[in-house]
């Protein structure tokens, strides 16, 4: 049976990722802000695919967590699209679940587009531009963070991890993502990046 909680108890929050880079990030987020009024746990599937994130994200909704996150950056899936590899892509895929989740009143589908690395620029300078590959991102990013670096050594930096070094402008970029609207299925090329349905908290719980 759960336990009834108070203003004191922190809430469980359970997060799904796609790639080591959110994995990493959110690991250096809970290092760093030990005493925000809830407690997320980075979920990641090796060799995953988007059926097998969704059934995961459904599997944990049905647990003891309070939210379940599911943290999903479309450029793999805009890519595929292009190509037109297959009859039934990831991102028709993606999209019929997206409709779907948004019933469910414990999970919240956060859109990156590209990538994560867009909520990192957000950081630095508001922009509305879309960018093909994350790649591209993560270029204008080094111009704004030395030695960026996309491994476990540069996001983990003793002393000055990556979300050590974005915190300072986390307001920002709250304010530079959140001006760029919500997700739209309608409009899914557009560049977009929700992460303040998850960060926005933090920024609350620490002023």
């Amino acid at each position: 049976m759960r336990r009834g909680r108070n203003k004191l108890t922190k809430q469980a929050f359970a997060v799904v990722v796609d790639g080591q880079t959110e994995y990493w990030y959110l690991q250096m987020l809970k290092q760093n802000e030990p005493n925000i009024l809830f407690d997320i746990t980075p979920k990641i599937l090796q060799k995953k695919n988007i059926d097998q994130q969704y059934e995961l994200v459904i599997a944990l909704s049905e647990q003891e967590y309070d939210k379940v996150f599911w943290i999903v950056d479309l450029d793999v899936f805009l890519k595929e699209e292009r190509e037109k590899k297959s009859n039934s892509s990831s991102l028709q895929k993606f999209l019929a679940y997206y409709k779907s989740l948004s019933k469910n009143q414990k999970v919240v589908v956060i859109v990156n587009n590209p990538c994560l690395e867009y909520w990192f620029l957000l950081h630095f300078r508001k922009t509305t531009k879309v960018f093909a590959a994350c790649a591209d991102a993560e270029k204008e990013v080094s111009q704004h963070l030395k030695d960026y670096e996309k491994t476990e050594k540069f996001f983990k930096k003793s002393n000055n991890d990556i979300y050590k070094q974005l915190k300072p402008y986390l307001k920002t970029a709250i304010s530079h993502a959140t001006a760029l609207g919500n997700f739209d299925t309608q409009a899914y090329n557009r560049a977009m990046c929700e992460m303040p349905l998850l960060l926005e908290p933090v920024y609350i719980d620490n002023k």
